[in-house]
């Protein structure tokens, strides 16, 4: 896999390494990386002389059909390790016990403490299980790595990656033989991850967030729900608004039109009113005219 993918990578991206001399050539470590973009799993092992083995969940190696056995044979060829996360805890423990073999066989192991990849290019707070247990169970030493830009060349959610140079930088490695024996303790489990989240913060320049990953995650889709679910009930409102204003506008003009026609009524009836009375007088005043007697009829008499 460093033959058929590693150098294509590197001649495509070019990636810059600063710190290489701190991994050693040979014997066990942990390398903690901060998780931006897919692509982290294949940028670091391909600056590497050395195998890095991953844990990976394990659906990447489970899926039938001819799809999912080359998708298995990949990740297994990158150096990944299947882990069921159908259970939390059941998933810690499984990691744990497959980053201790890893060590035990003195060999690199790849953890990434956020546990997820951020959701917004921020280093979020480390859990304190897999990689303190495994670092504090075997006494080997923690590498901080930092990834630089990978999530702009593949963001999450995207396919096709964008062709632009990735970095990475190794710190110093990290000896926590003080705590030896005490990977049960929760406080200095608490203390060790967060002492190598600190050192990857610095070799990153990012800014951290004091909350895990996954939880960032969950509020980020709470509030795109929200912000969904309030425009669609805007659009609502919106066409019942409209609904309502095209029905007072219906109601207003069937009223004008009433009203006009009702004054059109009213002005017929007042002329006809009027022609009546105008008739009924010149009925009268020819009435009177007839029963008059004229002069010559006076003076005949």
């Amino acid at each position: 896999m460093k033959f058929s993918i590693g150098g294509p990578l590197k001649l495509a991206f070019r990636p810059w390494v600063e710190g290489l001399e701190n991994i050693p050539a040979e014997g066990p470590a942990i390398l903690a990386s901060n998780h931006l973009s897919f692509s982290d799993s294949f940028f670091l092992p391909a600056v590497l002389d050395r195998k890095v083995t991953f844990i990976a969940k394990a659906e990447y190696f489970t899926t039938p059909g001819i799809k999912g056995r080359m998708t298995a044979a990949f990740f297994k060829g990158v150096g990944q390790l299947p882990v069921d996360r159908s259970g939390a805890r059941g998933a810690g423990e499984a990691a744990i016990k497959s980053g201790i073999d890893v060590i035990e066989r003195g060999e690199l192991f790849g953890i990434y403490p956020e546990g997820t990849r951020s959701p917004d290019g921020r280093l979020y707070r480390g859990k304190p299980g897999g990689l303190a247990r495994v670092a504090l169970a075997t006494g080997a030493p923690v590498i901080p790595v930092a990834m630089i830009d990978t999530e702009k060349i593949q963001p999450p959610g995207k396919v096709m990656p964008k062709l632009m140079r990735p970095g990475i930088r190794i710190g110093k490695p990290l000896d926590f033989s003080r705590y030896s024996g005490m990977e049960h303790d929760r406080f200095v489990l608490r203390a060790v991850t967060d002492e190598v989240m600190y050192e990857i913060m610095k070799l990153s320049g990012q800014e951290y967030v004091d909350m895990y990953a996954t939880a960032a995650k969950r509020q980020i889709a709470d509030a795109a729900k929200a912000e969904k679910d309030a425009e669609k009930a805007a659009k609502a409102a919106l066409a019942q608004a409209e609904k309502q204003a095209a029905k007072e506008q219906a109601e207003k003009q069937a009223a004008e039109k009433q009203a006009a026609e009702k004054q059109a009524a009213e002005k017929h009836v007042a002329e006809e009113q009027a022609a009546e009375e105008q008739a009924g007088k010149q009925a009268e005043q020819g009435t009177a005219g007839e029963a008059e007697p004229t002069d010559r009829q006076r003076s005949g008499s």
